[in-house]
């Protein structure tokens, strides 16, 4: 089942974004389960926050993969909510 996660950063948090998106990235692809991510953009177009699609059998699981991301143990993110997601268009 798919699973949508959209967190948003902390006021003047790029950095810690910066400092840490080469291990979010890496988590991403050690884990195997992202169907599709990118960050979330402020009016600037600077990386304000996250949409990540996890493709996992339940919401324990895509709880358990937001917990150990690399921006969330960083303390990026002011909040995360978890969504269960059908996927209507695209493959």
């Amino acid at each position: 089942m798919f699973y949508a996660i959209i967190a948003h950063d902390k006021p003047g948090a790029l950095e810690v974004r910066k400092a840490n998106r080469d291990a979010h990235l890496a988590y991403i692809a050690e884990t195997g389960v992202v169907a599709q991510a990118g960050p979330l953009l402020d009016a600037q177009g600077d990386m304000a926050g996250s949409l990540v699609i996890l493709d996992v059998a339940d919401m324990d699981a895509a709880q358990a993969w937001a917990d150990a991301d690399p921006y969330t143990k960083a303390g990026l993110f002011s909040s995360a909510d978890i969504h269960p997601w059908k996927r209507v268009i695209g493959g």
